[in-house]
Parts: C-alpha cells; structure tokens; sequence
C-alpha cells in the first residue's frame, strides 16, 4: 500500500513548534476528529489522543464518537482497518504514517490461512473452526466470519475458545501462536493436544494422524517484541530484587508466562498496576513505552520491564508529531492524507466476526 510522503518542512520544526500547532488544529478541528492513541504509542503523540486504548477498545470508542467526521488512529494498520470497519459510513479514518504496520499480523496472509484450512478440511473434514487475534488484517477476520469463526482479543481469549470449542472438536488460531498456547493451556488443554502449523511446509509440517489428533492447531507467529522476554531474564530478576512480582502480557512464551506471577492483556495490567499498593515491586513484560508509562504516572511503586534494554515497538513508533500534524493540518482543508478504507465485502464478514466477539463476551 502506497503511503503519501510527508513533507520535509515538518521535519524542520522544533518539537515545541510541532506541539503548539497540534494543539491549534485540535482546537480549529473541534469534534470533526477524534484522535485515538495506542497504549504503545511514543509519549509526544499519545498526548493528544482523545482516547487511549488498545485496539479494539479503540475501535470501539471512533465508533461511538459518530458526529466525528474524522478518525485518526495513532497505532497500526489493522487497528485502523477495524476502525474503518466499525465506525460510521461517513466517518474517514486516517493513519498517519502507512508504514505503521505490524510484524505480528503479517505473519498471517489470507492466501496461506486458506491453504492451510484446505488441508485442514481435506483431513478432518467440517470438525475445526478458525479464531483469529484481533492483530490481524481485516481479510483474515472476515475469512473467520464466512467459517463460522470469530475474533478475540488477549482480554477474551478464554471464553471465545470456550464458545469454539462448543461448536467445533477443534481450533485453528492465528497469527499469535503464544496467546493460542497460553490460553489453551488455561483452558486445560495439554501441549501434547496442541500442534504448531509451519505455513511453509506442507500440513504445516504434521503428519496427517498429528492433525487428526491435535484440538488446537497453532500459526507459527508471534510479537517480535513479547517474544523476547525469556525464563532466564525473570530468574535474575528474582535473585535481584527478592520481593518482586512478575507481570506479562499472554503474547509471551509459554516458558515465561508460567513462571509470572501474573498474566493478561494490557487493560489487565493496567488495571493491576493502579491497583497494586503503594511500594509494591513489579516487573512488567509487555512493551516499553507502557512500562516506563506505568512508572511515571505510579512513582509510589518500584516498576521495571523484565528486560530493561527491550527495543520499542518499531512500527508504532513511526507515527510521530510531525505525521500527525501534517494530518490534521489536511483535515482542516477536507483533506484525509493515507486513508484506510476497507472493501465493502471484507468489511461485511469482518464485522459478523467482530460481532460474534462481541455477543460472546
């Protein structure tokens, strides 16, 4: 997808420039946008979000913005196609920068999840039903809304694998093979029911009786980012500091999230850092504009990443002021620079998959 060039004037700003005529044109734009900020976003620019939230939440909330003529969504490219999906026929949904995308989802394309059902179907015949995570392309929620599939999101994981498994003997999950793993294993499901599905390799690299055998069929994707917190990072952590609890996000391994305290999605820990009492230690594995987010707005709690030198979410981190501004100085001529639109019959069947979610939780 072909992202508009920014101009290099906004390059040549100051970052005190570039503040003050965000703020002129949120003022100037009043309630025609509403600006969404991803909780990964970078500091500069979630500062003028009207909302924070992860993606669906997000989602939700330009859709119930409806007297908004704009939407512009500071994350990534699927949140900002469900927004497109969700929100008002009216309403035209911008992300700043195209190249915002996300390596999770692209592990996953529609070509090879219906490959892989194929083989699948060729197999087991109409016993599996697809689930994808929210981090996916909208091609792919609405490929689980034509098979009698839904979209979860690391909150409701659990009770829409519970409402899958009333239906059909087995799942495949994607792109996220670690939320799949974890949440199947919280369900009781034992790894030795689970298999790991190869989009490379013919049968995803099973044997046949494998996949006859196995409940819960794993894409072999992952966050680049959670997938590096390791068993090893979190054994130093404990010798370190004694009293610490450990708190990850269920995109992590598998390994790590078993020998966390703690874990859930990321309204999950936000909730149980603002609830922890004051003085209490924690060590967080999730992204690290979050967590130094935490210890700035919690100073009465000793908070730290699992991993201290963990690189931020590259992808989110190219919408920066200058895109936004550029944005918004277009919306305030009826200009709407890299649009996200999604096609009427995607849009259909991902939103029955996003409303079997919804119906389920």
């Amino acid at each position: 997808m072909y992202s508009q060039p920014i101009p290099d004037k906004y390059y040549k700003l100051t970052q005190y420039e570039l503040d003050e005529r965000i703020a002129l044109m949120k003022e100037e734009l009043a309630d025609r946008v509403v600006i969404l900020g991803h909780h990964y976003q970078r500091d500069e620019v979630i500062q003028f979000a009207d909302y924070r939230g992860d993606s669906f939440k997000l989602s939700q909330l330009a859709a119930s913005r409806s007297g908004a003529d704009y939407i512009v969504f500071c994350g990534v490219h699927f949140m900002a196609e469900s927004a497109d999906i969700l929100s008002a026929d009216h309403q035209k949904v911008s992300l700043p920068d195209l190249n915002a995308g996300c390596h999770m989802a692209d592990m996953a394309d529609l070509d090879l999840v219906e490959e892989c059902w194929e083989q699948l179907t060729d197999v087991c015949g109409d016993s599996t039903i697809p689930i994808t995570y929210m981090n996916s392309a909208a091609d792919l929620k609405a490929f689980c809304g034509e098979n009698e599939g839904a979209v979860c999101t690391s909150s409701n994981a659990l009770a829409v694998m519970d409402w899958a498994f009333a239906k059909k003997d087995k799942l495949l999950f994607f792109p996220d093979e670690h939320l799949g793993r974890n949440t199947g294993v919280a369900r009781g499901i034992n790894l030795n029911e689970m298999i790991l599905w190869n989009p490379s390799e013919d049968m995803g690299g099973n044997t046949e009786e494998a996949v006859e055998r196995a409940k819960l069929i794993l894409w072999q994707g992952n966050c680049p980012i959670h997938q590096l917190f390791t068993p090893k990072q979190i054994d130093r952590l404990r010798q370190e500091v004694p009293d610490v609890k450990i708190l990850v996000h269920p995109e992590c391994r598998y390994e790590v999230v078993q020998k966390s305290d703690l874990n859930g999605s990321t309204a999950f820990i936000l909730k149980t850092i603002e609830e922890a009492p004051a003085g209490s230690k924690w060590a967080i594995g999730t992204e690290m504009h979050l967590v130094n987010r935490l210890a700035q707005e919690h100073p009465d709690k000793w908070i730290t990443s699992i991993d201290p030198n963990m690189c931020l979410c590259t992808t989110m981190n190219r919408i920066d002021t200058p895109h936004l501004l550029w944005t918004l100085e277009n919306l305030l001529d009826d200009e709407v620079v890299n649009q996200i639109t999604v096609e009427p019959e995607i849009a259909h069947w991902a939103k029955v998959a996003l409303g079997r979610m919804l119906e389920i939780v």
